[in-house]
């Protein structure tokens, strides 16, 4: 892999800060601010996986924004990771996680990261993932990938970070990186984000380029911010949002997007109706979901209780109908746009590899490409069908329905259980989720914010709302963070069942 430092546990190799960066002056804020990030990938990568490669030209990135005489703008100086199925320019190939790809050198920055760059940020690295962003397996162990290993969570490093964007959300927890970027077709930003511990956004699909972005469903994909704070992810989506002409979904972005952190206010619950979505609750995060119910309440919010939605058990088949006709027909797009290194060319071509490297299937298989294989086009009738039904069911009859049948603005629900542990022998053991697919599939903004533990171990609440509610559905969530104060800081336990407040009660009475 050229010029790529290796951060997985099997390595030999540790990622150390170059000698160069600690015999350096720091001259701003950008130098010491990746200096710092740089060496916190040291220290805690070789336990985490969080990260999959540092770029090497980070700190001559930083040293180049301080000698740049230019207003600096908010996230001028803030080191960030981004996932590693977006494209940045320079040695670092795009992986997403995959043998097949590890040639993928592009030296092109996808314009999300291009936005970034010009907002002043420093990108330090890729993030590590679940491979292909989970779309390979029905089996698959969340965080993994063939390239990166396993991604192991903050908290308890025995229990899953949650995927598609496991190290981004695993790293961004551990405070290697104040953010991070993740992409998301269905709860790839906001499953990470609540198990790690964090604040997830998937905006508007539309609102984010996806060009140069590593695709699954040109219907659900999107980019977005993973952060410590409500605050940092308004900062991070008023750079990377905007319109991109590559991408036709986007064509509606620059007169939408806003300032989303002027737009933030410690007051905006006050007075607004929010729907509880109490069919999507459990998964033991009641006493939780119930606290932070009271919570809201204080804050002013008025909450009207939203007992079931019709027809929500017919949209997981229909989406994954588009999801297999979509990864055929957009991952063929995509790595006909990468450089003569990759041999892999189609779908087919990835199953074959696949099929070669002992490496790829050791411990689950490929049974979703398999099956986006044998679809039919985008021109296949039921394809355009389930595509309707799954729009229409999760949108138009989804959350703009139970927004207006009940008179709220957004809804809230939890956001999904509290991480189970890693299993290479069943996969992963999820024992459910909260109503974001729903968002998901109708391309709605969703956000995730920490609402407290689960025996030790965070959980996250959902806010959600119509297209292009982006900037609302943030302030609510930054309304309840600042009044809840909920994010906990990772102890990098062996496993929860060590702690001391568990341990004892695993043991027999003597």
């Amino acid at each position: 892999m050229r010029n790529r430092t290796m951060l997985t546990a099997a390595a030999a190799i540790s990622v150390c800060v170059p000698a160069t960066v600690a015999a350096r002056q720091y001259i701003g804020p950008a130098t010491a601010n990746t200096a710092h990030a740089l060496e916190r990938i040291e220290e805690l990568n070789p336990r985490l996986n969080a990260v999959i490669a540092v770029d090497p030209t980070a700190m001559d990135q930083a040293v180049a924004l301080d000698r740049q005489k230019r207003a600096r703008g908010p996230i001028y100086s803030m080191p960030i990771l981004v996932k590693d199925n977006i494209e940045t320019k320079g040695p670092l190939p795009t992986t997403a996680g995959s043998l097949a790809l590890k040639d993928n050198v592009t030296n092109r920055d996808a314009p999300l990261v291009a936005n970034l760059r010009a907002a002043g940020a420093v990108i330090v690295g890729k993030a590590n993932l679940s491979e292909w962003a989970n779309i390979r397996s029905s089996n698959s162990i969340s965080g993994w990938s063939a390239v990166g290993g396993q991604v192991r969570n903050p908290h308890a490093l025995d229990r899953n970070p949650c995927g598609s964007s496991s190290g981004s959300g695993a790293a961004v927890a551990a405070g290697m990186v104040p953010a991070a970027i993740g992409t998301e077709t269905d709860g790839s930003i906001t499953c990470p984000a609540a198990v790690n511990g964090i604040v997830g956004f998937k905006p508007t699909v539309g609102l984010v380029s996806r060009t140069h972005v590593v695709p699954i469903s040109h219907s659900q994909d999107t980019a977005g911010p993973m952060t410590r704070t409500v605050q940092d992810a308004a900062l991070v989506l008023s750079a990377m949002a905007g319109s991109d002409p590559a991408d036709r979904a986007t064509q509606e972005a620059d007169a939408r997007k806003t300032d989303y952190a002027a737009a933030l206010s410690a007051d905006s619950l006050k007075g607004k109706r929010i729907g509880v979505l109490r069919f999507a609750t459990g998964f033991g995060t009641d006493a939780a979901f119930a606290e932070a119910l009271e919570t809201l309440k204080k804050e002013g919010a008025i909450l009207v209780d939203i007992a079931k939605l019709e027809g929500r058990d017919q949209i997981g088949e229909n989406e994954f109908k588009v999801l297999l006709a979509e990864t055929k027909a957009d991952i063929n797009a995509y790595l006909a746009t990468t450089p003569p290194s990759v041999k892999t060319r189609t779908l087919a071509d990835i199953i074959a590899f696949n099929k070669a490297n002992g490496r790829e299937l050791a411990l689950f298989g490929q049974d979703i490409f398999e099956q986006a294989e044998v679809t039919k086009g985008l021109d296949d009738p039921d394809y355009k069908k389930a595509r309707e039904t799954s729009l229409r069911l999760a949108g138009a009859e989804g959350i703009d329905k139970l927004l207006k049948d009940n008179d709220v603005v957004a809804l809230v629900g939890p956001t999904m259980p509290a991480a189970w542990l890693i299993d290479s022998v069943h996969g992963d053991q999820i024992s459910g989720g909260g109503a974001g697919s729903l968002a998901a599939v109708a391309g709605y903004p969703h956000l995730t914010v920490p609402m407290g533990t689960v025996k030790g171990l965070p959980v996250g609440l959902s806010f959600m709302g119509p297209k292009w509610s982006d900037a609302l559905i943030l302030s609510l969530g930054y309304d309840y963070e600042q009044a809840s104060q909920k994010r906990v800081e990772p102890k990098l336990l062996e496993s929860i069942e060590t702690a001391p407040d568990v341990a004892p009660l695993l043991a027999p009475v003597r």
